[in-house]
Formats: structure tokens, C-alpha cells, sequence
């Protein structure tokens, strides 16, 4: 049985839960997401909690559903409580970034500046070489700061390109020259 789909759902002071089937709403502080339920997911709501249940938990696939529902809708109530926020860091001689309206504009070494156009529910800001994103729904955050991510990514030699702020990159040694040994 799913360990992570057994857990209940606390719901937070100031959020609201709609169970509409086949449609959970959640609303918040910081805004309103809805999410489809597949129909083998069953949703209760006892209290201030949701329990996630499924028809037969010993089959795979309904397993497998239990678990990701649960986790779904544990990131709605946090997105409409807290929020999500990512980071990302831009390395290298001449690149930039900069902000104008829902459009981040992005100097990477090409021969034109990039424009990135955000969706109106995510948040971005941009201090010296740092992205911020941020926003309710986490799938659409992710999303968008891999998208920004892919415009540039870091190369392994000097690690020049867009990296998220936490992402180590594994650095790969030049070519030696011919003559030279590489021990002194």
C-alpha cells in the first residue's frame, strides 16, 4: 500500500476545499488552483483533512495514483498557503538579465537578447545574477525555470550558462598540450 498516499491532508486556517467531482478546488491566500481527480481516486474530507483513498490498493497502477493525487493536492494547499519560489544563477563574462513587465529578457551570449515571456500567475525578480520565480502551482513553476534553464546551459568547461542556484557542475579539464606531460 502507498505510504505517502495514506497520510491525510491537513487543511490550513484561511484555506477553503471544494470537492466537486471530478474536480478538487483549492483556495487560499494567494490564490485559487483546481485539479482534475482521475476516477479511481476517491476523496474524503473529514474535518480540517482530506484522506485519499482508491478502489483496490493492491493493483499497481491504483498504487501508483494514490500516492501522486495525495501529492498533488498536498502541493496545492502549500502553494495557496506559501507558495513556491525557485532560483536560478547566471555565470559568465557578459551575461545578464533584466525584467520589463511579464517578459524576461536574457543577454546569454548570443547575438540578440532572448525573450522569455512569463505567464501572468508567475512571479519573477532579478537581482544581480540571480532569477527568482515564483507562484502557486508548483508544476508550472518548475516548468517555467527549466524552460529559462534550457535557453543556455552550463557548459563543464568554465561552467558558463544558466544553473540552478543549488546545482553543482562537474567541471571537465581542458586539452593538454602534445608536449607537455600533465605530472610535474
Amino acid at each position: 500500500m502507498s505510504r505517502v498516499g495514506k497520510k491525510p491532508i491537513s487543511i490550513p486556517e484561511g484555506v477553503e476545499v471544494k470537492l466537486e467531482p471530478p474536480f478538487i478546488t483549492v483556495k487560499g491566500l494567494k490564490g485559487e488552483l483546481k485539479q482534475e481527480i482521475h476516477p479511481r481516486v476517491k476523496l474524503c474530507q473529514e474535518d480540517r483533512k482530506i484522506i485519499v483513498s482508491v478502489e483496490n490498493p493492491e493493483d499497481k497502477r491504483q498504487w501508483a495514483l494514490w500516492g501522486l493525487f495525495r501529492s498533488l493536492i498536498f502541493n496545492m494547499v502549500e502553494g495557496v498557503t506559501k507558495g513556491f519560489e525557485k532560483k536560478l544563477e547566471i555565470n559568465g563574462i557578459g551575461y545578464k538579465s533584466s525584467l520589463s513587465g511579464n517578459k524576461l529578457i536574457l543577454n546569454v551570449g548570443f547575438s540578440h537578447p532572448v525573450e522569455f515571456e512569463l505567464p501572468k500567475v508567475i512571479k519573477a525578480s532579478v537581482e544581480k545574477n540571480i532569477i527568482t520565480i515564483s507562484g502557486i502551482d508548483k508544476q508550472l513553476v518548475g516548468s517555467m525555470v527549466s524552460q529559462i534553464r534550457s535557453i543556455r546551459k552550463p557548459e563543464p568547461y568554465k561552467g558558463k550558462g544558466i544553473k540552478y542556484v543549488d546545482e553543482v557542475i562537474r567541471r571537465k579539464v581542458g586539452k593538454a598540450l602534445k608536449g607537455e606531460s600533465t605530472t610535474k
